[in-house]
């Protein structure tokens, strides 16, 4: 019998519920402020996730789409340029690529984090290619040691997509210190989320002070443009305000995530399901945790009658996306995106999550492999 109780993918009103007295506290503050756009919430929050990324500067930015296309055209590049990036992503990741009339290079990703291989971009860079996107795809860092040398071997901008890794570590560095530049996104159900939308750069001071004129119509003094190309997106003071808070808190949330895919790993063992990698050395920050399975869609029809709310991180690669795929150009195999895409499964993941919905959907997992041996 399906049931109504549900639990949730990811549950951002809950994980906000809980600093409701301070998320108030902060709103008040704001409004009395009178200073809306560019005011200290944001100078805050800037020199915050600098400081918690280990980088020297950082620009908030209206979305982690515009972190993207902001990053890239502060590391040059255009109309033309060629940016190596995985299929397996978010359709954001290609969108910004083609944002700036650039193209998007696709390659393979590694079978076990989901992240770009690194030995198959040698093979791929061309005459045309500037740079590697490289996303750290679900929590899991991409294979930085690798990517920093294939890019200093081919003279390439090594640019992060830490949108969904907010808070892993590959060694002892955060991700987003390792290249030019580092885009993060503050979507509600991140791991370090708003109450809407938000973005940043981080990098170097020369980079970041680019990324700030590029935000503000091309503007370093106000209304004196000094590029042709810049336009409007900030993240405002609310929204800033908002991230203050949750970055405090950040840490322990990631452990919290951590703590449930432990959970996930030990009472999953065993089951005729791939679990999520981590590689050592990385700390896997589990923005989502996905399983894979051969018997995905009956296994996702299970888990929805038994009240458990499942997704599919990415359900089309996006080199067969028409949309993301015009213009771009096959740079390696892409066997390994085309079965995961047929395989992957994402399970209920949120700091919050109780021990009871976390047995939940263990049990549910377990009991469909029970009865369909």
């Amino acid at each position: 019998m399906k049931t109504t109780d549900t639990v949730p993918l990811a549950n951002p009103r809950r994980d906000l519920e809980r600093l409701e007295t301070e998320i108030l506290d902060a709103t008040r503050r704001v409004i009395r402020s009178g200073s809306y756009i560019g005011g200290p919430e944001v100078e805050a929050f800037e020199n915050g996730l600098a400081a918690s990324v280990g980088t020297a500067a950082a620009a908030g930015l209206g979305s982690g789409t515009d972190a993207l296309i902001f990053a890239m055209q502060a590391a040059g590049i255009g109309r033309g340029d060629e940016v190596i990036v995985p299929s397996h992503t978010a359709g954001p990741s290609v969108a910004a690529i083609h944002a700036l009339s650039a193209i998007p290079v696709f390659v393979d990703v590694d079978y076990e984090t989901a992240c770009i291989d690194a030995s198959l971009i040698g093979a791929a860079v061309g005459p045309g290619t500037k740079a590697i996107l490289a996303v750290h795809l679900y929590g899991h860092p991409a294979a930085l040691d690798h990517l920093v040398r294939v890019a200093d071997a081919h003279g390439l901008l090594l640019i992060e997509d830490c949108a969904q890794a907010q808070g892993a570590m590959f060694g002892d560095k955060p991700v987003g210190s390792f290249g030019a530049l580092g885009c993060f996104s503050f979507y509600p159900t991140k791991n370090l989320g708003a109450l809407g939308d938000g973005g940043a750069v981080t990098g170097s001071r020369e980079r970041i002070d680019l990324v700030r004129k590029l935000r503000t119509y091309g503007w370093s003094t106000p209304q004196y443009a000094e590029l042709p190309f810049g336009r409007c997106s900030r993240l405002d003071e609310l929204q800033a305000a908002y991230l203050n808070i949750r970055l405090q808190g950040l840490a322990a949330d990631v452990d919290a995530r951590r703590r449930i895919a432990a959970i996930y790993r030990e009472r999953m063992a065993g089951l005729p399901i791939d679990l999520p990698a981590e590689q050592p050395g990385c700390r896997h920050a589990y923005h989502l945790f996905v399983i894979k399975s051969d018997r995905r869609d009956a296994l996702k029809a299970h888990l929805a009658d038994a009240g458990i709310m499942t997704g599919l991180h990415y359900p089309f690669p996006a080199h067969r996306q028409p949309g993301l795929a015009t213009n771009a150009r096959i740079g390696s195999s892409l066997n390994v995106t085309d079965r995961l895409q047929a395989g992957i499964l994402s399970l209920p993941m949120f700091a919050t999550m109780s021990e009871a919905e976390v047995e939940r959907v263990v049990d549910a997992v377990g009991g469909f492999f029970r009865s369909n041996r």
